[in-house]
């Protein structure tokens, strides 16, 4: 089958309910090597037949041991690289994507920094900051226009960096560990802020995580990843209404649930060597 990356409206992938599929992904394989199209001449596969579906609006969490080939699905989602096989689709048009690092420019202000993004969709130079302003005031940091990097906290990086994200003005925004090298206290002020935010504006979101409550406490949606190559081995759907806290009793019981099915995945996978 010939790799694809699909962007536009010709085909509109349709998940089961009927709903257009904000990202579809159908049958995706990707392995590294010598040209990184299968499994001869000493490829190593990372991925292996993975098809999911997000829906509009939908918040899903990607969840696995380290190595399970999430960050890799991700880079697929959003462009950076194509699947040796199946094909994926973003019915409308280049995702967003946020990474562990808030890859801030320094030398501009953390208004600049949205205005670049900004500028690079497009908008008139007289009305970026006005929108930069008010994205920065959706993400609680309406005050910082004028700030470097240097003078803004971690959680106050990312902050930016997920306005800049929101300024590119996708429907579906790519998460990759996002809050992992933040104190606990940060992430859980984020994880609140990012559940309001997403509620807001409706995007449809992708989370890579290897924390399992972070998933529940986020997602919709958790779907298990295998140890490499990496499978979809489960989904789960969570019902528990937001907002979540990661301590809450319902968090705390799917959480095991899921931790106990990734325990065995990973000494599967362990056995298999």
């Amino acid at each position: 089958m010939t790799p694809a990356l699909t962007t536009g409206t010709p085909e509109p992938a349709v998940v089961d309910d009927g709903a257009p599929a904000a990202v579809r992904i159908d049958h995706v394989r990707k392995s590294f090597g010598h040209g990184g199209r299968g499994r001869t001449g000493g490829d190593v596969p990372v991925l292996e037949d993975i098809t999911l579906d997000v829906r509009p609006g939908e918040f899903v969490c990607l969840l696995g041991a380290s190595g399970c080939g999430k960050s890799t699905l991700l880079n697929l989602v959003a462009g950076l690289d194509r699947p040796s096989g199946g094909s994926i689709r973003v019915p409308g048009g280049r995702p967003a994507l946020m990474f562990q690092e808030h890859a801030l420019f320094p030398w501009l202000t953390a208004g600049r920094n949205v205005e670049l993004a900004l500028r690079l969709r497009g908008v008139p130079r007289a009305d970026r900051r006005p929108e930069a302003e008010r994205l920065l005031q959706l993400v609680r940091l309406g005050d910082a226009y004028g700030k470097r990097v240097h003078e803004l906290s971690g959680g106050m990086r990312q902050r930016v960096a997920l306005a800049r994200a929101l300024a590119q003005d996708s429907r579906v925004l790519l998460m990759d560990e996002p809050f992992a090298a933040l104190d606990a206290i940060t992430r859980d002020v984020l994880h609140h802020e990012l559940t309001r935010i997403w509620s807001e504006t409706n995007v449809s979101v992708l989370f890579v995580t290897h924390n399992v409550r972070e998933a529940v406490r986020l997602g919709q949606r958790v779907v298990l990843l295998s140890s490499r190559p990496g499978r979809v081995v489960r989904e789960w759907t969570v019902d528990i209404p937001q907002p979540r806290r990661i301590e809450d009793a319902a968090v705390a019981e799917l959480s095991v649930e899921i931790t106990e099915e990734l325990r065995r995945e990973i000494r599967r996978h362990g056995r298999q060597q």
